[in-house]
């Protein structure tokens, strides 16, 4: 095929990610932007395909058939509640893809590459090694495998900024030296370590930072990858996965209003006892028979969903709990917080999984202004992001996070296994509030046996 059509083809592919990108950006088109993002990449697939310097294709079939049954089998049987930990292990593949092409041009031109394509190569190499790592502990936290709460030793910033420090080096002395292979592979073995004390430190509360970074340290990775090969396609996507990640990580931590520094170095959940010495009295329970009557009587209700609806996997039942109370005239609104959840737009993932319709969500700054006139508000395994704390308690670690201020409505009812503190460590004193009244056990049991009581009045 010409070059020219071929770069036709990468222009078209470029455009329609731009396209699945503005589609993703509202519930309502994001299942038309996937669509219009996965034709991109297939007509990048065949665009790269057609491309005169392949003399073979058998491994590349062999790649492109053991990879698609791997992905439709992720696809088909990786539940929706797994989505964040998935997500996390397909940026450890995509960074890894990335590095191996550089490590591969290296071992291929060694000390004959200009400075700018070694600059690319090094980039590309460095940025795929750490986020392989710090992707496989991200998913190894949030599938449970590794501890959810920081992880910590004496002096660990120090440590790692000497680390980066040393990474950087090796990368600079390439520039210079690009045949000095021992500093390459040194480069690669300090970035895989880097990796890793990157994300121990982090908290699980944190998660969905995290995520959107990893995402844009792949996306650049690519980027870096599509300078080295001199392939437009890869620079096009890699850039916008690279920055839209990357801005997402800001809207993310503008929704904790906290600072990136802080997100990747405040160990944040490590210093919980303030939050949990100013506490006193007792939390109130409500029998399932009791919260009913509440809801079924109530002029408005609010569900807020959070990670615990994700790991009772409770959102087919929330819904139809929502249907039955609007069957009764009961105004029925879900209140969705940016951080709930351990990936950006989790909640609104799952619940749109459930058909919840997209009309009843509501985002935390339509829905504070609501709250005075909620009858009842409805807190299914969220924590940190209603933590009245975070307004009332300048001393929180949270302080200044924008929350859903469910503690301003008439009743809040909390669907919570235990007395348990969650993830992020931090006690909430919104549960020790005399218009609280918490629900033990599982949340998809609980919801289950609500709308059964609700069915009977």
């Amino acid at each position: 095929m010409p070059a020219y059509l071929i770069e036709l083809l990468y222009l078209l592919s470029g455009v329609l990610f731009i396209m699945g990108l503005r589609g993703m950006s509202h519930p309502e088109t994001a299942r038309r932007g996937m669509f219009y993002a996965e034709f991109g990449m297939l007509i990048a697939i065949v665009g790269t395909l057609m491309q005169h310097e392949i003399v073979r294709y058998d491994w590349i079939i062999a790649g492109l058939a053991i990879g698609s049954l791997l992905g439709l089998a992720m696809g088909l049987w990786v539940p929706m509640t797994a989505m964040p930990q998935r997500t996390a292990f397909s940026h450890a593949f995509g960074a890894a893809a990335a590095g191996l092409v550089g490590v591969s041009e290296y071992y291929r031109h060694g000390g004959h590459l200009e400075p700018f394509k070694m600059g690319a190569l090094g980039f590309e190499v460095l940025l795929g090694s750490l986020t392989t790592t710090g992707s496989l502990i991200a998913c190894g936290k949030l599938q449970g495998l590794l501890p959810g709460k920081p992880l910590l030793f004496k002096g660990q910033n120090v440590f790692n900024m000497t680390l980066l420090a040393l990474t950087v080096a090796c990368f600079v002395s390439l520039l210079v030296h690009p045949q000095a292979t021992s500093a390459f592979y040194l480069m690669i073995g300090l970035a895989l370590i880097f990796g890793v004390l990157l994300v121990i430190p982090i908290g699980s509360a944190d998660m969905p930072v995290v995520m959107s970074l990893l995402n844009s340290y792949a996306g650049l990775a690519s980027a870096a990858t599509g300078f080295a090969l001199g392939n437009n396609v890869l620079i096009i996507a890699g850039t916008l996965d690279g920055f839209s990640g990357f801005i997402l990580s800001i809207l993310m931590c503008k929704a904790m209003n906290r600072s990136i520094t802080n997100v990747l170095f405040g160990a944040f959940g490590s210093v919980s006892g303030h939050a949990a010495a100013a506490q006193t009295g007792e939390m109130r329970e409500i029998g399932v028979e009791d919260a009913a009557t509440q809801l079924a009587y109530a002029r408005q209700v609010v569900f807020v969903p959070g990670y615990g609806m994700a790991t009772a996997q409770a959102q087919h039942v929330i819904r139809e709990l929502g249907e039955t109370l609007e069957e009764r005239g009961v105004t029925v609104k879900f209140a969705i917080h940016p951080v709930a959840g351990r990936m950006p737009g989790h909640m609104n993932v799952l619940l749109a999984e459930a058909n919840v319709p997209y009309s009843e969500l509501y985002e935390l700054e339509q829905i504070n202004p609501d709250f005075p006139s909620t009858d009842v508000a409805v807190i299914v395994g969220a924590n940190d992001v209603v933590n009245p704390d975070a307004r009332d308690n300048p001393g929180s670690p949270i302080a200044g996070m924008p929350i859903l201020e469910v503690d301003r409505a008439k009743l809040a009812i909390v669907l919570k296994r235990g007395k348990g503190r969650g993830f992020s460590g931090l006690e909430n004193p919104l549960f020790f509030k005399e218009n609280t009244a918490m629900l033990y056990g599982d949340a998809k049991d609980s919801l289950t046996r609500l709308v059964q009581a609700v069915h009977k009045l």
